[in-house]
């Protein structure tokens, strides 16, 4: 695993322990030589973990539509950053760059980004781990939900035990690391689908 593709906020939250764990998991991906893909923002969240990772030495990519380039929240020192049309191109190529996913606390375009790719997944399209940095229990309301839809018959356990999820960077990261070399040799199986 060389890259991580990374749904957060453009926001910092109210609670500082949010700013405090994007900048421990960026720190953590830099040391472990594990890229950022990014939605190329340096405002919120997702500056704190770009600005983490460059920090450290590591690499950064961006992925950022036209329009917020234009509002001026890209950010400037980026290894790479690449400039798209549309919010689907950007979770296309999002897609395409990273090896695994992390949704960190956010709003509605972090649920809509891992919804996305655990959606992909499912549907066989890619086959990458995705992980819940559940910093403060910021996802046990939405796990819960998944849970219940497991009890209610729309999600397969299956598929919600295949969700990564820790509350501290490096056990983030290691889980990740072991969900990818689990599913490596394993076939989509369209018909369990």
């Amino acid at each position: 695993m060389t890259s991580i593709g990374v749904f957060c906020g453009a926001s910092h939250g109210f609670n500082d322990i949010y700013r405090k764990a994007a900048a421990e998991l960026g720190a953590a991906m830099a040391a472990q030589s594990i890229t950022l893909v990014f939605g190329g923002g340096k405002v919120g969240l997702m500056g704190t973990i770009a600005d983490a990772v460059l920090a450290g030495g590591g690499k950064a990519i961006g992925v950022i539509p036209q329009s917020l380039v234009d509002r001026e929240v890209a950010h400037a020192g980026l290894t790479e950053l690449h400039v798209v049309q549309t919010m689907h191109e950007r979770k296309a190529l999002m897609a395409s760059y990273a090896d695994a996913f992390v949704a960190m606390p956010g709003g509605f375009g972090t649920l809509d980004e891992v919804n996305e790719i655990i959606t992909w997944n499912q549907l066989g399209i890619i086959r990458k781990p995705v992980a819940f940095y559940n910093v403060k229990g910021f996802y046990n309301k939405f796990l819960e939900m998944i849970d219940h839809s497991v009890e209610e018959g729309f999600i397969k356990a299956s598929q919600r035990d295949s969700l990564v999820v820790a509350d501290e960077a490096l056990l983030l990261l290691q889980q990740i690391r072991d969900q990818a070399e689990a599913s490596l040799d394993k076939p989509v199986d369209f018909e369990r689908i």
